[in-house]
């Protein structure tokens, strides 16, 4: 699970959100997720996260947070956001390590201000973000509540797997 961005960051962008409202279903619908992510590549970062009315629905095949103090925030669950695995054994990992989860949208403008921003999903499991728009989010390095995440995340992976 060495993943060499883990230990760097990964830098996004935000795009409007364009996809059919059900994103809660995984169909083969994955062209725009495909050009958003080819788009963020286009200008030089690594992912993108859709934006809609203002706020972050998700990255192109990732749950999307970000880190204030001691609490983390995430989309709640709906029809807006993939149900990911990860993104509920994260959560759970989040409240088990004492961390405070609060479920709500928030802003690209937010994660530039947060103390930390990361994703989630089954193939990158817990990765920082260090840039949103070209503003570095925190210190513009992997934050100690992702990396923690991380490690308990890809822990607990092992666990499961003896």
């Amino acid at each position: 699970a060495a993943n060499p961005q883990a230990k760097t960051g990964i830098r996004v962008i935000s795009i409007p959100d364009l996809r059919w409202g059900r994103r809660d279903i995984k169909t083969v619908q994955l062209l725009y997720p495909s050009m958003a992510k080819m788009e963020a590549k286009h200008q030089g970062v690594d992912d993108a996260w859709f934006t809609e009315d203002g706020f972050v629905t998700e990255g192109t095949s990732n749950n999307t947070y970000i880190v204030k103090g001691n609490k983390i925030v995430t989309r709640p669950l709906s029809s807006d956001i993939l149900h990911g695995i990860t993104r509920a054994a994260v959560l759970r990992f989040a409240a088990e390590a004492q961390f405070e989860v609060e479920e709500r949208p928030f802003t690209a403008a937010e994660a530039q201000g947060a103390d930390e921003a990361f994703s989630t999903a089954a193939s990158i499991f817990v990765m920082p973000v260090d840039e949103v728009d070209g503003k570095p989010v925190g210190s513009g390095k992997p934050g100690p509540v992702a990396v923690r995440l991380r490690e308990i995340y890809l822990d607990e992976m092992r666990k499961a797997a003896i």
